[in-house]
């Protein structure tokens, strides 16, 4: 559990970060909308990029226990394991639109290695844990014998896609502009329902 200060510090710098760009948001700006001093935002974390880092592995230390859970759940089947997590990444992501643009701009940028390579290392931990129960299913003849790192990447590309632009999403799926897909129920559902079809359909041995 982090401290109180410390997890404030991060939640404001997740909102002002996704909401202004990494560029645009200053260490005064996330200690003056989290109720802090500079000097307690400095302690904590020592940089702007040392914030970025925390407030990255912060997200993904989140989904990878929520992921690890959904794996030790020996009550459920590897088809159903998979649902609850395409489930669970696509109410994350539609959810937080803004953060994960800019967490997919910082990987498209490369500008600053290091962070880059901290949102790739945190990436690779949770896909590993998917990818182990695509595996899994295929060992114990439940999955057809397919490719299981292109099969997650099947759908998180199909997620990203919709994470891309507002405006493209809405061009995609034929909606008016005033449409929010990020925030329609129907919409969430749609998009859940064809990715478990795809999958369904790609790793039931029929």
């Amino acid at each position: 559990m982090l401290p109180d200060k410390k997890e404030l510090i991060i939640k404001t710098a997740t909102q002002l970060f996704a909401e202004k760009g990494y560029e645009g948001t200053s260490i005064r700006d996330l200690a003056t909308a989290a109720g802090v001093n500079i000097a307690m935002v400095n302690y904590y974390f020592g940089s702007k990029d040392k914030l970025f880092e925390a407030m990255v592995e912060h997200k993904s230390v989140f989904i990878r226990e929520k992921l690890e859970e959904i794996a030790s759940d020996n009550s459920t089947t590897d088809i159903e394991k998979i649902d609850l997590i395409i489930e669970n990444y696509v109410f994350r992501f539609l959810s937080q639109p803004h953060y994960h643009r800019l967490i997919h701009q910082e990987l498209m940028l490369k500008s600053r290695e290091i962070l880059h390579d901290k949102i790739i290392n945190n990436f690779v931990k949770n896909t590993q844990i998917i990818i182990g129960i695509i595996k899994q299913g295929i060992r114990k003849k439940e999955f057809n014998k397919v490719d299981p790192e292109l099969t997650f990447a099947s759908i998180i590309g199909t997620i990203n896609q919709i994470m891309l632009s507002k405006q493209m999403c809405i061009t995609l799926i034929n909606k008016e502009k005033d449409f929010d897909p990020y925030t329609n129920e129907d919409f969430k559902k749609r998009l859940l329902t064809h990715l478990k079809q795809i999958i369904h359909t790609h790793l039931l041995i029929k």
